[in-house]
């Protein structure tokens, strides 16, 4: 829900940029692609050797440029479908590095197997609100309900793995709680939303 909001004051501020990309020819699938791999890069070596601070801020670096391809894509005319697909898995990419890269730092050196725990089953949760919607509008349904999508839960995760970095204490944990929470309150959404369309139909 957070990020329909903030697209239009995002696109306002990327609106310069964009319009240099495209004199200079970049295309939205190389922004895509370069998102998605500094994410992943950023998010093994870096939280995952326990640089949590930096980790996080390196990663919201590369995640913002997940809006800037959108913005690219409709200034060249808009985007195709392998875009659309190669954005997509990329989101999922970054994500799952993000949450793993958690999991190994405070299953080793981090020593904390509640945040393992946390880490993990948030992934899980975060994979089930993605694939409910995407199987979803496969069928011909709508499915964009949910409290939270993957502002919220991006939000949620480098926040309190940023926090956690500069010393705040249980930052990360009460993060990965309230994301926990609400995770497992958009997936319930997002199935009571698909039962109640597709009441009566079957497949053929």
């Amino acid at each position: 829900m957070l990020g329909v909001n903030l697209r239009p004051a995002v696109a306002r501020v990327w609106a310069p940029v964009v319009r240099t990309l495209v004199r200079l020819g970049v295309t939205a699938d190389a922004i895509t692609v370069i998102g998605t791999v500094g994410a992943v890069v950023s998010a093994v070596f870096l939280i995952g050797n326990g640089w949590l601070w930096w980790g996080a801020v390196a990663v919201t670096v590369f995640v913002l440029l997940d809006m800037l391809d959108g913005a690219l894509a409709r200034a060249r005319g808009g985007g195709s479908v392998f875009g659309a697909v190669l954005d997509s898995t990329g989101d999922r990419a970054a994500d799952a590095a993000i949450f793993a890269a958690l999991a190994w730092w405070f299953s080793g050196a981090g020593d904390n197997r509640m945040v393992v725990w946390l880490a993990l089953t948030c992934l899980v949760l975060g994979v089930l609100t993605s694939y409910v919607k995407a199987r979803a509008e496969g069928m011909g349904l709508r499915c964009d309900v949910g409290l939270v999508e993957r502002t919220e839960r991006l939000i949620l995760v480098l926040v309190g793995t940023g926090f956690t970095g500069i010393g705040i204490p249980y930052a990360l944990q009460v993060c990965l709680w309230v994301l926990l929470v609400g995770s497992t309150i958009t997936v319930g959404q997002r199935f009571a939303a698909v039962h109640e369309q597709a009441a009566g139909r079957t497949l053929r």
